[in-house]
């Protein structure tokens, strides 16, 4: 845990997407403490009529290289913590790849321990002590 969704218009190059990605795992060391090894992610490129965001919606100017980044993780986390993760995401995503911060939108969608299973028809976390986890 935690499992991230990245979805972005078609059109960039591999590494990009990839950067992203990397950007999304740093925070989440960063500010949730998250091991280095929990790394899931489903990163999906769309074509530009499958994929839509509002170019002025909280007046935040878009373009079209908006990212959406979605979170799904343990609930738990302070509001000043995910605020802190929404900003340590913008500052690494804007460095590389040099997405524009204005144009990231990240969801975080919380869930309980039981709610997660990593393999083998089991709850990890119920049933593992901790020290497995890292």
């Amino acid at each position: 845990m935690p499992l991230v969704r990245i979805d972005l218009r078609r059109g960039h190059p591999a590494t990009y997407a990839r950067a992203i990605g990397d950007a999304v795992h740093q925070a989440l060391g960063e500010i949730f403490s998250v091991a280095a090894r929990d790394h899931f992610q489903v990163i999906t490129e769309h074509a530009p009529d499958r994929f839509v965001a509002d170019e002025r919606y909280l007046d935040i100017d878009r373009t079209d290289d908006v990212v959406f980044i979605q979170v799904l993780l343990s609930a738990g986390r302070s509001i000043e913590l995910k605020q802190a993760f929404y900003a340590r995401v913008a500052t690494l995503a804007q460095a590389h790849p040099g997405v524009r911060p204005e144009d990231l939108l990240i969801v975080l969608v919380e869930n309980h321990r039981e709610d997660w299973s990593f393999g083998n028809g089991e709850a990890q976390y119920v049933v593992r002590p901790r020290e497995e986890w890292k």
